[in-house]
């Protein structure tokens, strides 16, 4: 078994600390958000959750490097998981907490609770799909073809993170249970699939590859799911936080990623049409040079003919 490639010290200290730092800042809600003595066992239940996280990690990450083909890629699919699972868990109970608690909300830690998030899950992204693919990318165009990708990808995760914030910023008349329910876990589904896609798909950029998946997902679940949640809670609950401007970038993003797709679908018809035009019929004969092309073979009975053939002969033939 050939060795896995050498660990990139920088990217490995990065995605470290934007770990570090977004799982510190979730424990922090979570035990400021407890009451009374219960913030001494709180504080202990996510020190002691942590520390699992990180046990389970390291245990996953040698797995990985034993099993995949492409130890990278592999550890970076299985730490992203990983970290939005648990990361999704913690801010499940903050979000209750919210709802339960009797004091006046708080805007400003909850602004910074979104913030922090927007920050940290895509830069988290981007670390992972940059020490996979982008240091072994020479060529200036692949490079900036790639990067749009992560933007892609990023806007994405922005676009799914201003719908689950909506639940936890301050509101004065709340949505029913049912549409909460549904849409927290619906961008939880989002969160944990689509960025592991599409570092699938990075990864493989370049193979035998020749459709992503990505773009159609992410024009389907993102976009055009997303534009029926923001149209449909701002028409019937009219809802104050909905984001226009997101609202307007599922509606661009339908109609340039339709585009595309029409545009792909219409060059693999014509590329086939070109093949078929140019594939040679069964009927067509061989032209005479082709055919008279073989000399033909006389044999005689004499020895001492072909011994005396000039040499002449041969070449002409």
């Amino acid at each position: 078994m050939a060795p896995p490639p050498p660990a990139n010290k920088p990217h490995a200290c990065m995605s470290a600390m934007v770990i570090i730092s977004t799982m510190a800042t979730m424990d922090v809600y979570l035990v400021e958000q407890s009451l009374g003595p219960q913030k001494i066992g709180v504080c202990i239940t996510v020190l002691v959750g942590d520390l699992c996280f990180l046990i389970a990690l390291r245990y996953v990450a040698v797995w990985v490097g034993a099993e995949v083909k492409t130890p990278r890629r592999g550890y970076a699919m299985v730490l992203w998981f990983l970290y939005v699972f648990v990361l999704e868990v913690k801010l499940y109970f903050i979000y209750q907490n919210y709802k339960s608690e009797k004091r006046a909300p708080d805007p400003l830690a909850r602004k910074t609770l979104t913030l922090l998030l927007s920050v940290g899950v895509p830069s988290l992204f981007v670390i992972l799909a940059a020490a996979d693919r982008m240091e072994h990318v020479r060529i200036f165009r692949k490079k900036e073809s790639l990067r749009n990708r992560i933007f892609w990808v990023v806007v994405d995760l922005l676009d799914v993170l201003d719908i689950q914030a909506n639940l936890w910023e301050p509101l004065k008349k709340g949505l029913p249970l049912w549409v909460e329910g549904a849409t927290f876990f619906y961008c939880y589904a989002l969160l944990l699939v689509l960025p592991c896609v599409s570092l699938s798909e990075i990864g493989t950029q370049g193979g035998t590859r020749k459709t992503a998946v990505y773009p159609l997902l992410s024009l389907a679940v993102v976009n055009v799911a997303t534009l029926f949640i923001r149209g449909g809670v701002l028409l019937w609950y009219q809802d104050p936080r909905v984001s226009t401007a997101f609202l307007g970038k599922n509606a661009l993003a339908v109609a340039v990623k339709t585009c595309a797709v029409l545009q792909h679908r219409r060059e693999l018809s014509d590329a086939g049409r070109g093949s078929d035009r140019n594939a040679p019929s069964l009927n067509d004969t061989p032209p005479a040079s082709s055919r008279n092309h073989t000399p033909a073979r006389t044999h005689t009975g004499s020895q001492h003919t072909e011994s005396l053939a000039p040499s002449f002969i041969s070449r002409e033939l």
